[in-house]
């Protein structure tokens, strides 16, 4: 069983910065992939990035460039640095965590409550 809670969400101008982590409980993390998705009202929930457990990373095309996702194993912690928002990122960031590996459906077996990202234009 892994618990996981979302922080650093907030309100923020388009073009600005935000990180998020997530903090898993237990001593297996370092065995789970990990990802990012997000859902807007109204909106199915979407893949933003993930990270093996080998710390290959993938990211969303829509994301390349601008966002980094990046694990501290040993803080059993998940990041998401968000460069550049955009105002039609605004959302629900969810961290999620697999034992299969990594996958960009919403296929995971655990999830965190969530952090909102709001961006202004």
């Amino acid at each position: 069983q892994v618990q996981l809670v979302e922080a650093g969400g907030g309100l923020v101008q388009a073009g600005d910065s935000l990180r998020l982590s997530c903090a898993a409980s237990g001593r297996t993390f370092s065995t789970y992939a990990m990802a990012w998705f997000r859902q807007a009202p109204g909106k199915e929930r979407a893949f933003v990035a993930a990270i093996s457990r080998s710390t290959a990373t993938y990211y969303a095309d829509s994301v390349k460039g601008r966002f980094t996702i990046s694990r501290d194993n040993a803080k059993n912690t998940l990041y998401l640095q968000m460069n550049n928002l955009k105002p039609e990122e605004s959302a629900v960031y969810y961290c999620a965590a697999s034992g299969r590996g990594v996958a960009e459906r919403p296929d995971y077996d655990y999830w965190g409550q969530g952090t909102q990202v709001t961006v202004s234009s």
